[in-house]
Formats: C-alpha cells, sequence, structure tokens
C-alpha cells in the first residue's frame, strides 16, 4: 500500500487565512492527500525570553509572529472538503478547557463523518503558559492525563460523568457524539511521555528525526508497549517540517526533508521504508510564500512521491 500522505494548512503570517486557506484545502484533497493538518502557536514574545522548541539561542521563525487559530483554520477546512481526515499537529492540551475540547472534536466528528484526529501534546513556550493555560507548566502532563480522560468521558455513552482537577461533569446528556471515538495522536519522546502513549494513545507524531533514528525509536516504542501489555496497533504519523528549495541541499549537514523535491521524495521514502509507519505529514508552510506557490509545491511533491512507488 502506499503511504498516506497528509499536508499542513496555511495559518502563517505570510498566508491570508481569508485568501489561501479555502483553495489550498480543496486542492491538497483533489491533488490525493488524505489529511489536513493544523498547528498551535498562540504568541511570538518580542524579546524572546526562550529559544524555539525550549532550546537555547535556537530563534523563532519570523513566520510565527501571527498564525490563526488552529480549531478555527480545521472547521474551516472540513467546511470545504469532503473526504480527507482532519486533524491537530498539535494542540497544546493545557491551553484548553478539557470539557470544550472534547465537545469540539466531537461536534467536528459528528459534523464531517468521522473525519477527526485529535494530535495533542504539552507544549514547551512559558510565555505561552503564562498567557493562556488551564493549569502551570509544572502541572502540563496531568492536564493532558485527565483532558484524555475527559475525552473519553464526553465521547463514550449518556450518561456522562467525573470528577476531576479541572473538570466535574455532573450526569449529563453530552451530545453530539462522534462518528466513532475520536482517534488521539500524542506527540511523546521520553519518560512519562512515552508511557502514556503506549498506555493510552492510538497512534505517535514523531517529528526531527532521520529515518535510522525514528526506527531505532519506534523499536523503543514497540518494545515498551510490550512490557505495558498492549496488544492494539499504534498508527505512526512523521510529522516532516519540510525545509524546501529548488536547488538541492549540497554539502554536508542536510536535515531530514531538507533541499529539492527529489531529496524530500528521497526522505519520505526512507521513513515510509520504517515498519509501522503509515502516514506522513509534509508542512511546506515554512517554506512557500503564499497560498498560490503552496498548491504548486504540495502537488509537485505528491506527483514525485507516487511516481517513485512510495
Amino acid at each position: 500500500m502506499p503511504i498516506k500522505l497528509g499536508l499542513s494548512l496555511p495559518q502563517m503570517k505570510q498566508f491570508s487565512l481569508a485568501r489561501d486557506l479555502v483553495p489550498v484545502a480543496r486542492a491538497a484533497e483533489e491533488t490525493g492527500y488524505e489529511s489536513l493538518w493544523v498547528f498551535e502557536r498562540s504568541l511570538y514574545p518580542t524579546p524572546a525570553t526562550q529559544g524555539l522548541y525550549g532550546v537555547p539561542g535556537l530563534p523563532w521563525p519570523d513566520a510565527y509572529r501571527s498564525v490563526a487559530d488552529p480549531l478555527v483554520t480545521l472547521a474551516m477546512a472540513a467546511a470545504v472538503t469532503g473526504r480527507a481526515r482532519l486533524g491537530t499537529s498539535v494542540l497544546v492540551a493545557p491551553y484548553h478547557v478539557p470539557f470544550q475540547l472534547a465537545r469540539w472534536f466531537s461536534t467536528l466528528d459528528a459534523a464531517t463523518g468521522g473525519r477527526a484526529v485529535a494530535g495533542l501534546g504539552t507544549g514547551w513556550s512559558h510565555d505561552e503558559y503564562a498567557a493562556g493555560s488551564v493549569a502551570p507548566f509544572e502541572k502540563r502532563g496531568a492536564v493532558l492525563d485527565e483532558l484524555l480522560d475527559v475525552f473519553a468521558a464526553v465521547q463514550g455513552p449518556d450518561p456522562v460523568s467525573y470528577e476531576g482537577e479541572l473538570s466535574r461533569i455532573a450526569p449529563s446528556e453530552v451530545g453530539p457524539k462522534p462518528v466513532r471515538p475520536v482517534p488521539v495522536y500524542l506527540a511523546a519522546s521520553g519518560g512519562p511521555a512515552l508511557r502514556r502513549l503506549v498506555d493510552r494513545a492510538d497512534g505517535w507524531m514523531p517529528v526531527g528525526m532521520t529515518a535510522e533514528q525514528l526506527a531505532g525509536a519506534w523499536q523503543g516504542v514497540k518494545d515498551l508497549a510490550a512490557e505495558r501489555g498492549r496488544t492494539r496497533p499504534l498508527d505512526v504519523c512523521v510529522r516532516a517540517n519540510v525545509q524546501y528549495s529548488r536547488q538541492p541541499f549540497e554539502g554536508e549537514g542536510r536535515q531530514p526533508f531538507q533541499g529539492s523535491v527529489a531529496q524530500i521524495v528521497e526522505d519520505v521514502a526512507a521513513h515510509a521504508a520504517v515498519d509501522g509507519v503509515h502516514e506522513i505529514l509534509l508542512d511546506l508552510c515554512l517554506s512557500t510564500r503564499d497560498g498560490d506557490e503552496l498548491i504548486d509545491v504540495s502537488r509537485e511533491v505528491y506527483a514525485a512521491v507516487r511516481a517513485a512507488g512510495v
């Protein structure tokens, strides 16, 4: 079976939500992309008080100065598509009230005939936590755990009831219900996050790895899953933060998914060959100037991947 391909939607500063989003979403589905994705960035500290991803000295991309709300963006894409799955990669769980977010995903899934995917993480920006979160940064794992509990309760049979630190749901009817329990994908890289992944998630969203590193990390996840008694399959959707250029990247130091279309296809093929990988999400937004270019490049990459037999 060919690898499934997903595409990130235009949310960043260089795009116009009003002008670019609908054409990109429609074109992606027409091209053959099987899923559409959004991510979450809520502010851009000036000056930066923390490096990107919490890495000291790593600058934030200029395009992060304005990032459209992910839930609004995904709902707009849902209204103009009919087949592609609609996912978040990722939402930062502690920025959202668990009950309200669970209802949002249930409603999206019901409205789209079962196309929603909830990709969740715990984030890293202390400034974003200070500006708008339901609990301090130090409690981020506990918030995600409660959110997963509330998801399961709200999407389950009525009457729904739950008692937690953030959420208290008296026995109630809560609808609409999703077509099926919305799949939960987690971005996890170690420690408690990996245990949460194998114990509670439907899928894993690794990022920033070579194919060799991915294979090693995935083996570690499988070993942990066996150790903890997981028997059901775990989906693997690789997030590819593409650094596209018309000319090939030459010399040492090429990062995964960096360079020309041919080099991107090479990396897609290598990651698709890792046992267990079922989907690759291509984020071309940082490498394109506007919606028209995003459409053109995404079509070129898709055609090249399929022509290569991947």
